[in-house]
């Protein structure tokens, strides 16, 4: 056989050896996930949940080596769900660092073995103070375990690492039953989409979660293109005439309600059908009514919808009394890169 074709069965072996391993690794992390249902739909798992609900400080995770580095990501999650998180190195921590945690925090630890020496030295400390501490361990007869006030055993994981040592399995558990716990709590909390707008304003993902209120162009405390429903259009063009440029005017009623919206659209239609007339009539004779609306706590992208389907330009802002709080157009929303 000539080596040329020695060498291409090689590596043919060779890929089909690595995939059909990286097939075994996807396999062992997803049945070790699977495995823990019956971990959160324990008593330990729904004490942890109210726990994390019932901090009025920050929880602080804390792990070594790449439980740690899972810490962070799971303390990133709760930060960005609505829960006050840091992570915090317990090297660091028991090197003067423990006095970033404060009385009404609580710490989420991390360790697969529950072992760790740096992670057993803080339990000490922690317990002298009274801080609460949950852990999430493979060892259930573990002294991180024995010693937590909850500990959410998942079990000694065999890694998918071909000498049984690189952590995988483990930190993929761990991973999963953090966001389990962050997200439940999330929930518990009503954390809204609004909520969640506030905490991701940059980017792509801000940009999409971007309210009315934070979009348009008017400003609390700035006049409104208003003009009543009694008033002509003379009269309203007089009113409106010094306001910063907007393409539309809203139309309100006696108590201050929006009754319709007039257009720069509408006025040079009704000018050529009526003429000078046009400046006598009362603005409810031209205006559109009833008039699509939104409020401030509507996503902008929501109202970007409604621009495409109705074809319409602005949109009157209102409050929870129908009174119009703003005004917006769609070239606010377009500036903010929500479409492509």
């Amino acid at each position: 056989m000539k080596p040329s074709t020695l060498k291409s069965r090689e590596r043919t072996e060779f890929y089909q050896l690595d995939q059909g391993f990286a097939r075994s690794v996807i396999e062992a992390e997803a049945g070790a996930v699977g495995g823990l249902i019956t971990l959160v739909e324990s008593p330990a798992f729904l004490q942890s949940v109210r726990m994390l609900c019932q901090c009025r400080g920050s929880v602080i995770l804390t792990g070594v080596g790449k439980a740690g580095l899972i810490g962070q990501k799971i303390s990133a999650t709760l930060a960005s769900t609505g829960t006050h998180s840091h992570f915090l190195h317990p090297t660091e921590a028991i090197h003067g660092d423990l006095g970033r945690i404060g009385s009404d925090d609580m710490v989420l630890a991390l360790s697969h073995s529950g072992k760790s020496d740096e992670i057993l030295r803080l339990i000490e400390p922690l317990k002298q103070r009274e801080i609460r501490l949950i852990s999430i361990v493979g060892d259930s007869q573990s002294p991180l375990a024995r010693h937590s006030d909850v500990a959410l055993c998942m079990g000694m994981q065999t890694e998918a690492c071909p000498h049984g040592l690189a952590p995988s399995v483990s930190t993929t558990c761990m991973l999963a039953l953090g966001d389990a716990l962050a997200l439940t709590v999330m929930k518990a909390r009503n954390f809204s989409i609004e909520d969640y707008a506030r905490y991701h304003p940059g980017g792509a993902l801000g940009a999409r979660l971007i309210t009315v209120g934070q979009s348009m162009w008017f400003k609390q405390g700035e006049e409104l293109p208003l003009a009543a429903e009694t008033d002509t259009i003379q009269q309203m063009l007089d009113k409106t005439s010094g306001l910063k440029r907007r393409g539309a005017v809203m139309i309100v009623d006696s108590l201050g309600r929006l009754k319709g919206i007039i257009t720069d659209g509408d006025l040079r239609r009704a000018m050529t059908q009526e003429g000078r007339k046009l400046f006598a009539l009362k603005t409810s004779a031209i205006m559109t009514a009833p008039c699509k609306r939104v409020t401030e706590d509507t996503l902008a992208a929501e109202a970007m919808a409604i621009f495409h389907k109705y074809r319409i330009d602005e949109l009157p802002v209102v409050d929870g009394d129908n009174r119009p709080v703003g005004l917006i157009d769609v070239q606010d929303i377009v500036a903010l890169k929500i479409v492509e």
